[in-house]
């Protein structure tokens, strides 16, 4: 059975390396920011667990601009199903 992904359910993202100043990711719905710190990780929703097809509004969130040096991160996104093969088959 061909199917796609599903919707993202979780992201995590990795800080790679300290910020001279800036670049932080913003929650504004929270009020939340979180400070770029080597080996630091946050994970999020993207769904309501009620409702695993509802976005969850609350985890909309955002780079701020870095003001002095340079950000490395990596994120990994995590869906309801497989996305390697649906992106394989062209599925998505």
């Amino acid at each position: 059975v061909d199917r796609q992904p599903g919707v993202r359910t979780l992201t995590l993202y990795l800080y790679l390396n300290d910020v001279e100043e800036g670049g932080g990711t913003e929650f504004p719905t929270m009020g939340l920011e979180v400070t770029p710190r080597k080996g630091k990780a946050v994970l999020w929703p993207s769904v309501l667990n009620q409702d695993p097809n509802a976005k969850d509004i609350r985890t909309e969130h955002g780079a701020l601009p870095v003001k002095k040096g340079i950000k490395y991160g990596a994120n990994a996104w995590i869906h309801q199903r497989d996305f390697k093969e649906a992106l394989d088959r062209k599925c998505v």
